[in-house]
């Protein structure tokens, strides 16, 4: 029972984090973000100015310059995952009698996840130079709330396109920004946002499969082991019948590699699957994550010029075009040349 009541502790704790994150990753001052502001300066009071300094350092140069770390990491946890599947996994579904497609199919999924991932990561995002500057301007129309005209990126020098944002990591100015994505170390822009979907669906795909096809061996050899029929002596000495958390036990003390895969899968596939269909919402109604937090800090206490200061206003995506032409502009972007056309 410990060992159950632990995983499903440290399972919540991480859902719950994650989702805290995504809620208040639009919010200038929300309570995450004062929560952790304090906590700074309290830590700041008790660890050394010297050791603060590297840390800060440290941090500033992992999460704000262009580092292959986390892309080494990326690589390096789906080289153990596969490893272990390869090793154990496979080789008892094999015995098992298992069909060999379904055996395969995770490495397939890898195939068209790894391919999807070095056309992501290495593509150019749309990035803004002057010789392109005069016709990505006219792809897309001004908003006139969060995209206006006239606004120059002091770093470019250029005026910034709608629906563009300078990126502090990579130097320069996005087409159609959405986020800097650390796992590529690259942006996620115009020109590989569909790269970047098809990315993530994969990746969460690949995870849902090997998390089944896990599970499905463990079920298999609980079944021929007839494990469920038995019983165990519980602390007291009493004989009691298996139940789900002694079962769970068991599994991880005899297969440890295989349970601890199979947990840090499933909880893999939450994180992905949520995150996708945050993407997927964001495709069919065409909003990148950049212009979603920033609608989202508008509320009610912004104000059309035009429009009585005692009625909020609400923020309207102009950008939507319905789910199917939102789908097909996030894999074919459009050019000056069509908006001219329309």
């Amino acid at each position: 029972m410990d060992f159950l009541t632990l995983f499903l502790v440290y399972l919540c704790f991480v859902l719950v984090v994650t989702a805290l994150l995504c809620l208040c990753s639009g919010r200038k001052e929300s309570f995450l973000a004062r929560s952790v502001s304090r906590a700074s300066q309290v830590l700041s009071l008790v660890i050394p100015p010297q050791l603060q300094r590297v840390t800060h350092r440290a941090l500033h140069r992992l999460f704000h310059t262009r580092s292959c770390l986390f892309v080494v990491l990326h690589v390096a946890l789906q080289a153990a995952v596969f490893g272990e599947y390869t090793w154990e996994v496979f080789g008892y579904c094999w015995e098992l009698q298992c069909h060999l497609l379904l055996l395969l199919l995770p490495y397939l999924l890898l195939a068209g996840n790894m391919g999807c991932f070095l056309l992501c990561s290495r593509a150019n995002p749309g990035t803004i130079t002057k010789s392109n500057h005069a016709s990505l301007v006219k792809v897309y129309a001004y908003d006139g709330v969060m995209f206006q005209r006239g606004i120059v990126c002091p770093t470019c020098t250029v005026e910034k396109p709608a629906r563009s944002k300078h990126c502090s990591v990579c130097g320069t100015c996005v087409q159609r920004f959405d986020h800097h994505c650390v796992w590529l170390n690259n942006c996620v822009g115009a020109s590989n946002a569909g790269w970047f979907l098809l990315y993530l669906l994969s990746l969460t795909a690949t995870a849902a499969t090997l998390a089944a096809l896990t599970a499905t061996l463990l079920l298999h050899i609980v079944l021929l082991s007839s494990v469920m029929h038995s019983t165990y002596l519980d602390a007291r000495g009493q004989e009691r019948p298996v139940d789900i958390p002694f079962l769970v036990q068991h599994l991880f003390l005899t297969f440890p590699r295989i349970v601890f895969m199979l947990g840090f899968v499933i909880l893999l596939t939450l994180i992905l699957g949520g995150y996708s269909s945050f993407s997927l919402y964001l495709a069919c109604t065409n909003q990148t994550t950049n212009e979603w937090c920033k609608s989202r800090r508008f509320g009610g206490s912004h104000h059309l010029s035009s429009e009585p200061h005692n009625r909020p206003f609400v923020y309207k995506n102009i950008y939507s075009k319905g789910i199917w032409r939102n789908l097909k502009e996030i894999f074919r972007p459009p050019t000056a040349l069509e908006r001219k056309k329309k």
